[in-house]
């Protein structure tokens, strides 16, 4: 619907909306188009820092909004640039008040990263709701899809009281996607618009 390149850029606050954020490569397009059910909706890439822009696209007609957020921890990415992407997420993610609830994507096939804890981190800081969704599982046998859940579930714990909410996930083969779209639907209950 709308590519905006800040936060005045974005559509008036009547809906609901969803943002999805992550490291570049983690999968973010495959998984947004496996969501929607639409083919090449979010382009996908070989070539990370792809997205540039918060990204609006309308879902289930006129129901709420899913955001893709600019990746993060891509380090070829000039540093003014990507200072400049980051104060437009954090101006996103703080101001915004049509946002439900973020998606962190993580790669499940890896230990979790620096910058994958230190958003976790600043959203709790913060106090931002987000789940947390494991992208990629199918590359993992089942039991070392627990054992690296669980890893990441440990870091996690020194520092939260409570666990966020996880999300298996797998683009290919469309796990995750019904848990998803039930979280928003249950969501959208919540909204007010204009508050």
């Amino acid at each position: 619907m709308i590519s905006a390149a800040d936060v005045t850029g974005c559509p008036q606050p009547r809906l609901p909306e969803y943002a999805f954020f992550g490291r570049s490569n983690v999968g973010k397009s495959s998984l947004i188009n496996m969501i929607t059910g639409v083919k090449n909706l979010a382009r996908t890439s070989s070539t990370p820092g792809k997205t540039q822009l918060l990204n609006y696209y309308m879902v289930d007609e006129d129901t709420w909004y899913l955001v893709d957020l600019p990746g993060y921890g891509y380090a070829r990415t000039a540093r003014t640039k990507r200072k400049k992407w980051e104060t437009v997420i954090e101006q996103y993610l703080i101001k915004r008040v049509s946002l439900m609830s973020t998606f962190i994507l993580i790669d499940s096939r890896l230990p979790l990263q620096d910058n994958d804890h230190e958003v976790i981190s600043w959203f709790g800081e913060k106090q931002l709701h987000f789940t947390v969704i494991l992208t990629k599982t199918d590359k993992l046998t089942s039991n070392q899809l627990a054992s690296n859940a669980e890893a990441i579930k440990k870091v996690l714990r020194d520092e939260w009281e409570e666990l966020p909410m996880f999300i298996i996930s797998s683009a290919s083969k469309g796990v995750g996607r019904d848990e998803i779209l039930s979280f928003i639907e249950n969501t959208n209950r919540l909204f007010k618009p204009g508050s």
